[in-house]
């Protein structure tokens, strides 16, 4: 690898600041990109959080949402998108000459395709500048030449199975981040108030108003050639349907793309609080050992006894009708039980490298030296297990995702009417073998292709950290065995 000349020959002790400040030119040009890059979907991010305090705050007992809230939120609603439905619109009808109101009298497909295709090639090119901005610090401002992160990189870019999994993940927050933009339609119109939005046609001798509500009756997949509007089918309003439409007649992309939200939200709670109790309890019984280790091994081994199905739906039942169980439609329940049964497999996952870690004379040095409980843990035993939290997160991740969508098919989990994935596939299972076969279809493959893109990319974190693992020994960058 190439290196840039650096100025503090002798500055090891130089701060990146000042390495910025005497070789301002490469980080001036990488930010100066990075910005105009952000600012062209600025709007979509601060859309997206904002909805999310918004339906945190509604469902509060007692708490009306905050006039500040609902300001924000159109405040977010106000911030330009380049790449929106405004902008490129693929909403029309045609005249009998031409179509009216798509983005320059594109058909609504090709409309629809268009914006598509220029959110992910905004997306995959906003990923490689922050490639390029890692390059770029280790060329021209870190100051050793070769780290041991070198090596993991390196061997993560030449892993096929774990480049699919980033690919596939990176699509999937893609969806979930610009699920407004990316849907044919709001979920406003489509979803929740179908009846108070309007809807104009081409009829033949005029054009025609009606309401969404009527236009979705007439359009229902119900499993027969009379009655189905398949995948990037019109149906009889002009309106184009990517994935074709639910039996009730809705649009079953923008029912997958917003469901996207409640998957991943749902998913990132509950990985992310599991995980955090399983490092501070894999530190805490690796330092102390002794009845911290098995306290904590007796209260693991009594969590993982319980049945988790049956739990889950215990829970899920009694905490409906409470105000904790409207909080994100039921979701924030889902997560806090997932992380209340699901952290003490992560724990044991981290507890052996932790122990290994412990017993290292770097540990031993810190201890004689007179450093803290707390700081040894956190600055001599933490990086060791980051790699593993890192795989194990991941894999877990899609197992939420998996288990979620398989709640919400048995009617359990996310309340109804918010979308999730499970639901659409719930929907279309009396309709497998008919010409509706694409309500269930669709979702169960996405979920699928979800679910084996995080564990790709979890397997190839885990090649990449551990060089001496089944999948390097075979030479093949996509074989199973060996952990991290």
């Amino acid at each position: 690898m190439a290196t840039a000349t650096r100025t503090f020959t002798d500055g090891e002790a130089a701060s990146l600041r000042d390495r910025i400040a005497a070789n301002p030119r490469p980080a001036a040009a990488w930010i100066a990109v990075a910005g105009v890059l952000f600012a062209l979907e600025a709007g979509a991010l601060a859309q997206f959080l904002s909805a999310l305090l918004a339906d945190a705050v509604s469902v509060l007992p007692g708490v009306a949402v905050p006039g500040a809230v609902l300001a924000l939120e159109r405040a977010a609603d106000a911030v330009p998108t380049l790449l929106s439905r405004e902008t490129i619109p693929n909403r029309g009808y045609y005249d009998g000459s031409g179509y009216v109101g798509t983005f320059l009298g594109l058909s609504p497909d090709l409309a629809w395709l268009l914006r598509v295709a220029l959110i992910y090639a905004y997306s995959f090119v906003s990923l490689a500048w922050l490639w390029v901005g890692y390059e770029r610090y280790r060329t021209h401002y870190r100051i050793a030449d070769w780290t041991p992160r070198d090596d993991v990189v390196d061997r993560f870019r030449e892993h096929k199975w774990g480049l699919f999994g980033v690919a596939v993940v990176v699509m999937f927050f893609v969806l979930v981040l610009f699920a407004p933009a990316l849907s044919p339609t709001t979920t406003a119109a489509n979803l929740a108030n179908p009846y108070q939005h309007d809807v104009t046609y081409w009829t033949g001798d005029g054009t025609q108003t009606v309401t969404v509500g009527q236009a979705n009756l007439g359009s229902q997949s119900q499993g027969t050639s009379q009655e189905n509007v398949g995948p990037m089918q019109y149906d009889d309003y002009g309106r184009i349907h990517p994935f074709g439409t639910l039996p009730s007649g809705k649009d079953l992309f923008t029912f997958i793309a917003h469901g996207s939200r409640i998957s991943l939200v749902v998913g990132l709670v509950s990985v992310g609080l599991s995980v955090s109790v399983a490092i501070v309890l894999a530190l805490l019984t690796a330092y102390y050992r002794g009845k911290v280790d098995l306290g904590a091994v007796l209260v693991s081994d009594a969590v993982m006894g319980m049945p988790q199905l049956l739990l889950l739906i215990m829970l899920s039942v009694i905490l409906s009708g409470t105000w904790i169980g409207q909080i994100y439609s039921g979701a924030f329940v889902l997560a806090l039980i997932f992380a209340g049964t699901g952290w003490p497999a992560m724990w044991r996952s981290f507890r052996g490298p932790a122990l290994q870690v412990s017993n290292r004379e770097w540990v031993d040095a810190a201890k004689s030296f007179g450093q803290t409980p707390g700081t040894i843990m956190r600055k001599h035993m933490l990086p060791y297990i980051t790699g593993y939290v890192l795989v194990y997160g991941s894999m877990t991740l899609g197992g939420a995702i998996i288990a979620i969508a398989g709640l919400s098919f048995l009617g359990l989990g996310v309340n109804p009417p918010t979308p999730e994935w499970g639901r659409a596939v719930n929907a279309g299972q009396d309709y497998v073998t008919t010409a509706s076969w694409h309500i269930s279809l669709i979702p169960g493959i996405l979920i699928t292709l979800v679910v084996t893109g995080f564990n790709a990319l979890g397997d190839g974190v885990r090649d990449a950290i551990d060089p001496e693992s089944d999948a390097e020994d075979q030479g093949s960058a996509s074989g199973r065995g060996g952990g991290a």
